[in-house]
């Protein structure tokens, strides 16, 4: 393609350097690049999307596409008719008046704190139907059939044909560095980390994470950390377990409220904002300023990307990491991408907390397995690991359709929420005299396994059912759905 006279005065750009079908991506990241250095200081109205579009030779929607993006990260902001205008400029990497982390008081690593009191009541429920009998919505169940086995297995065979035997040894307890090296391009490219390697703490999952840093703040003096209220009952659990008391704190449609967790007192905080869990809600763009705001008074924000791979109706909103890296630990794994069974996942905790966290990792059990992190980090370099995660998207959003249709045809007045992303949907019923328990007693007794909204709460509120899709094919979910169907209008009789 002729490229002659396409570029613009502004900011010098030229769509010549974007990769191919890259062009949104391209933009956003000048964009946030010259917002973050200064070029675009706050106050400052961007061009009309018209306009840029026509100066870059692009489609406009390209341009509509990068403004929303931004907007999303609550960097850009506007109104119909009065144009597009920096809002803020990320937090700066190194802040002067961070403080610096509190010595370790003497003693073990491993000591274990003493559970807090006022532990949830009683378990979270475990899948207690057969195969032939009933279907199990539990949440956060990736679908495991997908699991490739076949890529896992032909780089499986090229790692051990290519490993020396001196790697077959305990490793280095913060992982793998091929692995760390794999993923730190992938991060900045798909959820817009700035990492480098020896910024990556391997771990064997979100839960070891969780309690690799409850067991930091513990052992800082810090005995309590704010969480989402509805929020992930299983994080609740884990920071009890290491002594920290889970603050409930408000989450309404625009996610975490920012006020509320001010208000509570707390210093640290413990959230899912690229999609709320179980909401389904993504943290708005002005609660992503304030929260970015807060942190900077703050010991530590806690960041769960649980599953920022499967978005279906939107692009995904870019992690919150970067906006203030020297307050904000990152976590991920691949126990929804891949399978829960591999426990691997990743820790991008601030580097004040590093080697701290990488001595307690040590500690714990030596380290992750090697042969699994280097073939991970082969997956990642071939591209097989992104060939995946496509593959299994396009499954989970037919199965979403599946479920979402079925539970409007059998449920025509419940609302449906947390459909545009995840491997989960709430659905809330009209009426609060609800009793959600009860209900899924009565789901389990007619074959179909839900979680009800109140065991992931620790304050009342609304009730409904948080329901699972991506582990059943679309048949096996109209099924679950009519069956719902059924049982809700029989209870409402």
């Amino acid at each position: 393609m002729d490229q002659t006279g396409r570029g613009t005065d502004f900011l010098q750009l030229d769509p010549v350097t974007a990769p191919a079908r890259g062009l949104p991506g391209w933009l956003v990241t000048a964009l946030r690049a010259a917002i973050a250095d200064g070029r675009l200081p706050a106050g400052c109205r961007l061009p009309a999307t018209r306009t840029l579009a026509a100066d870059l030779g692009i489609s406009r929607g390209v341009v509509v596409e990068a403004y929303r993006r931004l907007a999303d990260e609550g960097l850009v902001g506007g109104h119909r008719g009065g144009g597009t205008t920096v809002l803020a400029p990320p937090i700066p990497p190194h802040q002067p008046t961070l403080l610096p982390c509190r010595p370790i008081p003497p003693g073990p690593q491993t000591r274990r704190a003493r559970p807090v009191e006022g532990a949830p009541r009683g378990p979270l429920p475990r899948p207690r139907l057969p195969v032939a009998a009933g279907i199990d919505l539990s949440p956060g169940v990736p679908d495991l059939s997908a699991f490739p086995r076949s890529a896992w297995l032909r780089a499986e065979r090229a790692v051990l044909t290519e490993t020396p035997p001196d790697e077959l040894g305990y490793g280095n307890p913060a992982g793998h560095r091929r692995l760390r090296e794999a993923l730190a391009p992938w991060l900045a490219r798909t959820r817009g980390l700035r990492v480098t390697p020896d910024d990556i703490l391997i771990v064997s999952g979100v839960a070891q994470a969780m309690a690799l840093v409850a067991q930091q703040l513990h052992r800082d003096g810090i005995d309590e950390i704010a969480v989402e209220d509805p929020g992930s009952r299983g994080a609740v659990e884990e920071f009890r377990y290491w002594g920290l008391r889970p603050v409930p704190v408000a989450v309404d449609g625009e996610g975490l409220r920012i006020d509320a967790l001010a208000d509570s007192g707390a210093r640290a905080v413990f959230l899912t904002p690229a999609h709320q869990f179980p909401t389904g809600v993504v943290l708005a763009p002005a609660r992503r300023r304030a929260l970015l705001a807060w942190a900077r008074k703050a010991e530590l924000v806690l960041e769960d990307d649980y599953d920022a791979e499967f978005r279906y109706d939107r692009a995904p909103v870019p992690a919150l990491h970067a906006g203030a890296p020297q307050r904000i630990a990152y976590a991920g794994s691949t126990s929804k991408s891949l399978a829960p069974a591999l426990r691997l996942g990743w820790l991008v905790p601030p580097p004040q907390r590093y080697a701290d966290l990488v001595e307690a990792r040590h500690a714990s059990d030596l380290g992750s397995p090697t042969i699994a992190q280097l073939v991970l980090a082969r997956l990642l370099e071939s591209g097989e690991y992104d060939r995946h995660i496509r593959l299994v998207r396009a499954r989970h959003r037919a199965r979403r359709d599946a479920l979402l249709g079925a539970l409007h045809a059998t449920l025509p007045t419940a609302t449906v929420q947390g459909v545009a992303a995840g491997l989960h949907l709430l659905v809330t019923l009209p009426g609060s005299q609800v009793d959600d328990r009860a209900l899924a007693d009565q789901l389990h007794a007619a074959g179909v396994l839900a979680h009800p909204l109140s065991w992931h709460r620790q304050r009342p509120g609304p009730p409904g059912l948080v329901l699972g899709y991506a582990a059943h094919p679309p048949d096996r979910l109209r099924d679950a759905a009519a069956t719902i169907g059924r049982v809700v209008r029989h209870d409402d009789r």
